[in-house]
């Protein structure tokens, strides 16, 4: 029994979605969003509804009846309200700025990194120590997210680099540590 793939996802005012056999298509004020899902999955449009169900209880089919459930939610959301991460640089003379559609880092290499800004995504630099990435696919922003992050993950030291906002670097004490002998 599937408590996630049962329950139906509700379409909010203003989005359209629209199933051609296994392609789903979800019109909304942010954008359209099209996926393909198995076709033993069965997803339907009743009222202001999408219902997915599923042909029997294998194991396969269990765990496609969550995942499609899922996947189409996102779209849902991703249309209606948006989907958006946060990031923070730390360091000194670490910064960020936005050049045209190019997001440029100076994160202490002999070099700077330029990035450019995918398709379907919007990045903003509100101050130098802030990124955020927003957009109506939930994986496209997420996998940005953390291609920017990668450029210089924290290090646990002195905690320095690219984390997301809210995340908790674990830090780690230096040399002259708890053993150290004079």
């Amino acid at each position: 029994m599937s408590r996630i793939g049962n329950k139906p996802i509700a379409i909010p005012e203003g989005v359209e979605v629209k199933v051609n056999g296994t392609e789903v298509t979800v019109k909304g004020p942010k954008g359209t969003l099209t996926d393909t899902f198995k076709a033993e999955i069965t997803i339907a449009v009743e009222g202001n509804e999408v219902i997915v169900t599923r042909p029997s209880d294998v194991k396969e089919h269990r765990a496609l009846h969550g995942l499609t459930r899922t996947l189409v939610a996102n779209m849902v959301e991703g249309v209606s309200k948006g989907f958006s991460k946060e990031l923070e640089v730390n360091g000194v003379g670490y910064r960020v700025a936005k050049q045209g559609k190019d997001l440029v880092m100076n994160l202490g290499y002999s070099h700077q990194v330029i990035m450019p800004e995918p398709d379907g995504i919007t990045v903003e630099v509100p101050n130098p120590n802030k990124i955020i990435i927003s957009g109506p696919n939930k994986q496209q922003v997420g996998q940005f997210a953390a291609e920017v992050r990668e450029k210089r993950p924290p290090e646990p030291y002195k905690g320095k680099g690219i984390k997301y906002a809210g995340e908790y670097i674990r830090r780690k004490e230096g040399k002259a540590g708890k053993g150290a002998k004079g």
